[in-house]
């Protein structure tokens, strides 16, 4: 069962400021109040004081008026003064007018209405028609004296009224100095003080002293902002803690990263430069045991069935475990064990392990990284990483060794596929050889395995000019022979250029001028891109095939080699000789050289072209498809670089 907490009624600022400044408040509209009735009364009691002053002059009037005999004037009079008498008896609100009634003034204007009484009875009435001044004047005076009365009565009223108004206005001056300072120390209290202690906080915090807090001295508006900026500076001074930290942290982590980048970078470099598996395997062997601060490292290669594995390499084993684990095979040792995943192991070393092997415990072992060398998702071979202690690789680690480790088996794959490449040039270049030395030497070494055998029939049967006739044939023989082993020699031992082309082809042709003793020239057009060095080679092979053939077949005096780079690349090979029929040469099986240059054309693609003219000479014309870079894996097709033949 939960229990409600009971909160605490809290005053807000709004509601103290109201009820420290309501007191005051009435105070003020009371007093205000007051003086306003005061001066009302004040300003009714100086009305009266000058009505009062007015009767005087009005019975002074009627004195006057009755001392020269005007009745009438003095009835008007009369009137006058009881009008005055009335405003006094019953007061007149607009002006205003009213006496302050006591029994002091009360008992006066009593006394001045009986004076009027008889003053008016008296010289109103028919009887008092004679004049008697003396009278008039004593009983005025007498009259006056009473109005006098009264009206010094109403002054002494107003003047206690004048006093009281005094005490009120001093009243209202102290409770106006009385509330200011409330006021004032209420402010202070309630909102300045709590802003002061805010401000403070403040600027200690901004000078770096997170432990500052506010007072928490109300329970209002500001006690709820204290509240929350202790909160604020608490959580601010926590993360401040905690940032120091971090910052070793997120340092540390950078610097985690560094290094396995500097790692990746070093194997990178490393595979690179490696040209042996040996070399490869040994130095991979000692970046692993540095880069995984491991106690020992094997290298291993895998036979195709995964039963045996060969120790390429090894960093800080014992002798005796290199020695006796140089061949494993699968399931003697914790090495040399494939899961059916081929995933990344780790294998805690224990005695009770059934094998025919126990090299890791004698040597103290606790732990093996096993890391199995994948291509294609063949594995052809394992890493071991050897542990004097229990380790267990976190992600980050087995992710950076499982990089290095198929920068292992990318460099591996490198150099089988050098390997493979260099055997095939070498098959390439030896293939080459053996259909040369089919195409020219052997055809001749056929020729005069037949003519010997003509020389032996001729011997039997001693007929001198058949010998004669055999021998000039063997000498014949022997001269093309001899012609076509320099010739091969000079194709051999011309190299390409991998820039430029001319310089190549103007070494073949000094040398087929010394050769043959032919007159050569060369031409060169346009500019265009460069070559690669295959596409060179091959040329240089049809261009001296070309050449071969005038020396055989031409009987030509001069040689003309015309290159043109723009818009293509274009070879032609012309001469002055006796040309050929066109028509019977796609006929003659026997022409080799030219079934030579067909098949170089079409293996790069290109072009080859035959143009020959009886007694004229003839032309061979090579165009190169486009701008190549590398020669085709495969033959084109027929279409693509068949032979064309024109006739002049």
């Amino acid at each position: 069962m939960s229990v409600t907490p009971v909160q605490k009624t809290l005053w807000s600022l709004g509601a103290k400021l109201a009820l420290v400044g309501t007191p005051f408040l009435i105070a003020a509209l009371l007093s205000t109040v007051a003086t306003l009735w005061v001066s009302w009364q004040l300003d009714g009691g100086a009305a009266a004081v000058n009505e009062a002053g007015r009767m005087r002059m009005q019975a002074y009037r009627m004195a006057l008026v009755l001392g020269g005999g005007e009745f009438k004037e003095f009835q008007v009079l009369a009137g006058e003064y009881e009008k005055s008498l009335s405003l006094l008896r019953n007061g007149d609100a607009e002006r205003p007018l009213f006496v302050p009634w006591d029994d002091t003034v009360r008992a006066h204007f009593t006394k001045v209405e009986a004076d009027w009484v008889e003053f008016k009875n008296h010289w109103v009435s028919p009887a008092a028609s004679a004049y008697e001044g003396a009278n008039v004047r004593t009983q005025t005076a007498m009259f006056v004296a009473d109005i006098e009365n009264l009206v010094v009565s109403i002054e002494q009223h107003i003047a206690h009224w004048t006093a009281i108004l005094h005490l009120l206005q001093l009243g209202v001056l102290s409770l106006a100095i009385l509330g200011a300072t409330v006021l004032i120390f209420t402010g202070y209290r309630f909102v300045l003080e709590p802003v002061q202690y805010l401000k403070q906080a403040i600027q200690k915090i901004q000078s770096g002293d997170l432990s500052a807090r506010v007072l928490r001295v109300t329970s209002d508006e500001f006690g709820t902002l204290a509240d929350g900026f202790n909160g604020m500076a608490e959580h601010l001074q926590l993360m401040y803690a905690n940032l120091e930290s971090k910052v070793k942290e997120k340092t540390l982590e950078l610097e985690e990263k560094r290094e396995r980048l500097e790692s990746l970078y070093e194997v990178t470099a490393m595979v690179a430069r490696a040209t042996t598996l040996d070399e490869l395997a040994q130095d991979f062997s000692q970046s692993m045991m540095r880069i995984a601060h491991a106690d020992g490292v094997a290298v291993r290669w895998s036979d195709q069935a995964n039963q045996r594995f060969m120790l390429l390499a090894s960093s800080g084993l014992p002798v005796d475990m290199v020695k006796d684990e140089h061949c494993l095979h699968a399931g003697d040792c914790h090495c040399g064990n494939m899961t059916p995943g081929h995933a990344f192991r780790v294998i805690p070393i224990h005695e009770s392990f059934h094998a025919p092997h126990q090299h890791c415990v004698k040597a103290g072992f606790s732990t093996v990284l096993n890391l199995p060398i994948r291509i294609h998702d063949r594995v052809i071979g394992e890493v071991d990483l050897f542990f004097h202690a229990l380790v267990s690789p976190s992600e980050a680690e087995r992710s950076l060794l499982e990089a290095l480790n198929s920068h292992l088996a990318s460099a591996m794959e490198n150099l089988r596929l050098n390997a493979l490449g260099k055997e095939a040039a070498v098959s390439e270049e030896r293939h080459l050889i053996a259909r040369e030395l089919h195409d020219s030497i052997a055809q001749s070494l056929a020729f005069l395995k037949i003519q010997v055998q003509l020389m032996r029939d001729a011997l039997r049967r001693g007929s001198a000019l058949e010998i004669q006739s055999v021998l000039e044939e063997i000498d014949v023989g022997v001269r093309e022979s001899y012609g076509d082993v320099r010739e091969l020699l000079m194709h051999f031992r011309t190299r390409a250029n991998t820039e430029d082309i001319e310089p190549a082809l103007a070494t073949t042709l000094r040398k087929f001028e010394h050769q043959t003793g032919m007159a050569t020239a060369m031409s060169h057009s346009g500019h265009g891109l460069p070559l690669s060095a295959d596409l060179q080679i091959q040329v240089l092979h049809i261009v001296q095939e070309a050449l071969s053939n005038v020396r055989k077949h031409a009987k030509a005096s001069k040689v003309w080699l015309d290159v043109q780079q723009q818009p293509v690349w274009r070879f032609e090979v012309r001469d002055n000789g006796i040309g050929f029929e066109i028509d019977q040469l796609q006929k003659d099986e026997t022409h080799v050289g030219l079934s030579i240059m067909t098949e170089r054309a079409q293996r790069i693609g290109a072009n080859l072209e035959f143009i020959s003219t009886l007694q004229s000479g003839s032309s061979v014309i090579l165009t190169l498809a486009g701008p190549f870079s590398t020669i085709a894996s495969e033959p084109s097709e027929p279409s693509a670089a068949s032979l064309q033949t024109q006739s002049a």
